[in-house]
């Protein structure tokens, strides 16, 4: 498995912005698709972003289309998720996710490598 690390979580106010930043090792970086989840307590993971290996490749939730940004840079072994005009419903603890499966894919059960999560705290 590949083991990964989240940072950049924090608190801020709504209509600002965060930048999360998930570092990778163990594995070689660019022969995994990754992911963003973000989990409320007492509710289900679920999916935010997702990028292909090669980085051509993006999908979102809905709930973020047109406000976050999933990205990577295969040299530094990262992934980014950029969050902006936040809302008090993106509270919720953000965790990475990588996925050795062909493709890109939007389901939990497709990513096989999981990183500790961080806090991300939207006030009003």
């Amino acid at each position: 498995q590949m083991q990964l690390v989240e940072s950049g979580g924090g608190l801020v106010q709504a209509g600002g912005s965060l930048r999360l930043s998930c570092a990778a090792s163990g594995r070689t970086f660019n022969n995994y698709a990754m992911g963003w989840f973000r989990q409320i307590p007492g509710k289900e993971r679920e999916f935010v972003a997702a990028i292909s290996r090669s980085g051509g490749t993006t999908y979102y939730a809905d709930s973020v289309k047109g406000r976050f940004t999933i990205s990577r840079d295969n040299a530094k072994n990262t992934v980014y998720l950029q969050m902006n005009s936040l809302k008090p419903e993106d509270t919720a603890v953000y965790y990475c996710a990588a996925d050795y499966t062909y493709g890109v894919h939007i389901t939990l059960k497709s990513y096989d490598s999981w990183g500790q999560g961080t806090q991300v705290t939207v006030s009003s």
